[in-house]
Order: structure tokens, then sequence, then C-alpha cells
């Protein structure tokens, strides 16, 4: 039986996710899949092996192949003068046969983390990690500056390093106003597959949660200083444009923002104090989206101070939730009628 080029192209790239998931008898599932024998599948782990995309770790078990590259960067040296041209140095031959949306996605995301190395770090030097396989790339950015969260709580007069994340995750947040807008960390993070601040013991990340992979990377990359942690998909569709566009209005004015709630809270939020928190600098926005995914409930006075006291006392703001359980609707409901 003869396959196409695209069927062979999509057995190829399903076993290479398989593969990456960790999954076991590969062959098998690849037969089922594409309805195939068990000898087109086996032909099929043999093309990925001769083109050293995955290697055999024992009978049964592969992994994909995996490259990684260390740079230092010294400021001292001129390394952090330019955050596009460290992106060209060091980033850019590793990624240039990739999609131009993703090149030009790490092009943003990468220059904007650099740039806050360069101008609010303190950091004399920045240590750039690479690492890549077939499926997807990851970088690593690690300064030992001052610690973004600490910069900002100091900046702002927070009382904790909380409240510095929790204004990360709403956008417009800046300690330098004159140079920059405040929305590089937000539009970075929404770009990238996965992506993550690591800092004072914290993190920071608008990704679903899943506390071991957190727990992993706070136990793995909390160094002194910031480490960011970025990861993209080498083929992904997604385009710069769609991102900006989805919190933009027609002008391009950032008029939309999306809080992952279980991202800020660690419980179930249930105060007021906690709601007004969530709220300071609502009105930067025209649209406020929150999501509710993986909150079970939330309290009677969180929910009236900013379903009703809130949205009361500003009209013209658009509060947006979304993925509520049934709890969760209830209680809005109760404070609204």
């Amino acid at each position: 039986m003869k396959l196409s080029r695209e069927k062979k192209a999509a057995m190829d790239q399903y076993a290479l996710e398989i593969i990456d998931k960790q999954y076991d008898n590969i062959p098998q599932y690849i037969s089922e899949v594409f309805k195939v024998d068990r000898s087109t599948a086996f032909r099929c782990i043999s093309r990925l092996l001769q083109e050293n995309r995955i290697i055999r770790e024992k009978r049964g078990r592969y992994t994909l192949v995996k490259e990684k590259w260390d740079y230092v960067l010294d400021r001292g040296k001129g390394d952090l003068n330019s955050d596009i041209g460290a992106f060209e140095h060091y980033l850019l031959s590793h990624i240039q046969s990739f999609p131009q949306n993703v090149v030009q996605i790490w092009s943003y995301v990468f220059s904007e983390m650099i740039n806050n190395v360069m101008d609010h770090s303190g950091s004399e030097t920045a240590i750039v990690s690479i690492r890549q396989d077939c499926l997807k790339t990851k970088v690593f950015i690690i300064d030992q500056g001052v610690g973004i969260f600490e910069k900002i709580k100091a900046y702002f007069g927070f009382s904790s390093v909380e409240e510095s994340i929790e204004e990360l995750f709403k956008g417009k947040l800046t300690t330098d106003k004159e140079n920059h807008s405040g929305e590089g960390i937000y539009f970075s993070s929404r770009l990238m597959d996965s992506f993550a601040i690591i800092s004072s013991g914290k993190i920071f990340t608008c990704n679903h949660f899943d506390e071991e992979e957190i727990l992993n990377l706070k136990k793995e990359h909390d160094v002194p200083g910031t480490c960011v942690y970025m990861n993209l998909a080498n083929n992904s569709a997604k385009t710069a444009k769609e991102i900006f566009d989805h919190f933009s209005d027609e002008e391009g004015g950032f008029i939309r923002t999306m809080i992952p709630m279980k991202n800020m809270f660690d419980s179930a939020p249930v105060s007021r104090s906690q709601a007004k928190r969530l709220s300071h600098r609502f009105e930067e926005f025209k649209e406020v989206i929150l999501d509710f995914e993986g909150i079970d409930w939330i309290g009677q006075g969180f929910a009236d101070q900013l379903f009703r006291v809130f949205v009361n006392a500003h009209p013209e703001i658009k509060i947006l939730p979304e993925n509520m359980n049934a709890e969760v609707r209830k209680m809005v409901q109760h404070v609204k009628n």
C-alpha cells in the first residue's frame, strides 16, 4: 500500500507527538489511528530514526532527539546593548528554518525579554539556554539582578510580591513609563505555548494551572534574580497579529485584558479585599475577561464587590466572566439580583 506524502507527514507528526508524551507501543497507536498495518507503522518509526528525529532508548521505547545551546551575555562586552542584536546573534540561527510566523513570534518575545534584562534588571550578565527538538523550542533567559517581582513591589509600594504578580496578569504595568508601555510580558505570555517567570520563590504564568509543572519549574529554575521560561511549537499556526488583535480595538489600542483566576488565587477568592486588589487598574481597560476555569466557588463578599459594587461604579467597563461552573454562576447571579 503506497501512502501519499500528506499521510506520511501526518503519521510522522503523530508519532513524534506521542513519543514526546512517552507513550509505549508506538506502532500499535499508529496502526489504529491511521488504519495501516504494523509493517507500515514500523516503517514510519524507521524513517524517523534514519532522519535522526528520534532515538531508541530500549526495545519499544523512543525519545525525541534533543539539542541544547547555552550562552552567557556580558553587559561589559556589549552583549546587552541591543535586544534585536541579541536575538539575531543567539537565537535566530536555531529557528530561521521555521515558518515565518514562528520566527516573528520569537523575534518579538525574545527581544522583549532581553530588553527587560537590559533596562530593568541591573544584572551584569544574562544566561540564554536553548533546548530544542523537532517539535518545540524552549528558551530560558536568566539574570542575576534585583528580581522582577521585587522591583515592581518596591516601585509601586506593594505590600508583597504576590501583588506584583497580580498586576502583571492585567498588563500595562511598567516601572519606566517614559520608555516602556508595560505590554511586553502580557503579550509575550499569550504568544508562547508556555510562558513563566520565576523570581523571589514565586512564579507568574498564564498557562492552564498544572501544579506539578509549576513546582518543577520553581524547583529547577528558582535562582537569584529572574528566570524567564518560553516554549513554542516549531510549526505553530498562531500569529502575532491574531494575538494582538484579540486584545486590541480597530485602532490598535490595548483595550481588553484576560485574567486566569486560578493562576492568580491559590484558593477560592472570598473577600472584598481580594476583589478590590483584583479590580485595581481595571479602569485602564474597556473590557476585562475573567477566566474562572478551575475555580470551584467564590465568596459572597468577593462576588458582591466585583460584580455589583465595581460594576455600578464603572458602568463603562465590561466585566466578562467565562468558564464559570454552576456554583460560581449562582453566586454571581445572586449578587447581581
